[in-house]
């Protein structure tokens, strides 16, 4: 799936992610850590990219786990942060680092990077 960089582009991409990983009959807590997760990724695209560039979405379903992959044009890898308890933001990677069975950042040469994860579908 691709997204232009605009604030409703994670949504999108959770309801896409959602309709794939149900097809593939993944369900309960999974299928929730993995909506959750993609949201977080992607909004992390939007928010530390650039202003007008795309973020791309895929998912592998297979009996490695459910690795989903989200590409931006920005070459900053993104860093798990532990805010103070009342900041607004600054959560997302650290849910990923605590939610996931791995995850992980592969840069492309000058053309961005590629920010994954991967979940196990028996998560329940």
């Amino acid at each position: 799936m691709v997204l232009d960089a605009v604030r409703q582009a994670p949504r999108a991409a959770r309801h896409w992610i959602m309709h794939r990983v149900a097809v593939a009959g993944v369900s309960g807590s999974a299928n929730q850590v993995i909506e959750l997760l993609t949201g977080e990724v992607v909004a992390n695209a939007v928010v530390h990219g650039p202003e007008h560039g795309q973020v791309r979405v895929a998912v592998r379903i297979d009996h490695r786990g459910v690795r989903v992959a989200v590409s931006d044009e920005s070459p900053a890898r993104p860093q798990v942060q532990h805010p103070e308890p009342t900041a607004v933001s600054g959560r997302g990677m650290a849910l990923v680092e605590a939610l996931s069975r791995t995850w992980g950042v592969d840069l492309h040469d000058g053309d961005g990077k590629t920010v994954w994860f991967l979940v196990d579908p028996e998560a329940d």
